[in-house]
């Protein structure tokens, strides 16, 4: 893993009123990482990865995102990062290779880049003769690994997954990491939240937010040897107990 900061925040604050949602966090990821967000609800994760994704300006503090500034590029971070959310995002009325072409012309791909990353995509899924098949008939677990090969089609520097195994079944989700260990090895850098404890462990490393601010940050096999856990269950437990403030 190179040494090469594509995520940097220092002090981000973001505030609504007199709420501080996100409270001064500083930390950086490298190139390649895989790096875990975790919180509990209203720990205020979301909204530190809106700001990180250009979608929301902070309030103080500075940060940059594959290199470019989230107060002044945030069309540029928008255009170099890949996003997927719990929440499933493609069109259902279109087909599997109709959804590949439509984002990957958004992000910009040429048309003989787009049949290649098509055919590359539909094999890589294991999806050959299927391609015509409406994204609604796939069960969820082809659909969101189809989501995640899709939000890193143009290659991009960084890709956000907001609790993207939510309601997959166990061997999709392990099927699902393989994916993620793929772009990671191919220098995609993968940003990740997830309330699955088992998932946190797959990180190269993890950060834990408590009411807006980091309480935790280090490799899972630190975290656990630190808080004297067996799991990172039982770190996220020991932290999690701290919070005052509940929801989003």
């Amino acid at each position: 893993m190179a040494n090469e900061k594509v995520i940097t925040a220092n002090e981000l604050t973001k505030k609504f009123g007199d709420f501080i949602a996100v409270d001064k966090i500083t930390f950086d990821v490298e190139k390649g990482e895989i790096f875990g967000f975790l919180g509990a609800n209203g720990a205020g994760k979301t909204t530190a990865m809106r700001m990180l994704c250009g979608l929301s300006l902070p309030s103080a503090g500075q940060a940059t995102v594959a290199g470019f500034d989230v107060y002044k590029e945030n069309e540029k971070i928008k255009k170099n990062i890949g996003y997927m959310s719990q929440k499933f995002s493609l069109y259902e009325d279109l087909s599997i290779s109709e959804n590949i072409r439509f984002y990957a012309g958004i992000y910009g791909l040429t048309d003989d880049r787009i049949k290649e990353k098509t055919s590359q995509l539909v094999k890589q899924l294991s999806m050959e003769g299927s391609e015509k098949a409406l994204v609604r008939s796939l069960p969820l677990g082809w659909k969101q690994k189809l989501a995640f090969s899709i939000a890193i089609v143009h290659d991009p520097a960084i890709v956000f997954l907001d609790e993207p195994t939510g309601g997959v079944d166990p061997i999709t989700r392990r099927e699902f990491w393989g994916l993620i260990y793929e772009a990671s090895a191919r220098g995609i850098t993968i940003f990740v939240t997830t309330h699955y404890m088992d998932e946190a462990e797959y990180c190269n490393r993890v950060t834990v937010m408590v009411d807006g601010r980091i309480d935790a940050l280090d490799s899972p096999a630190n975290l656990m040897k630190q808080y004297d856990s067996k799991s990172m269950d039982g770190v996220f437990l020991q932290l999690a107990r701290k919070a005052v403030r509940k929801g989003d």
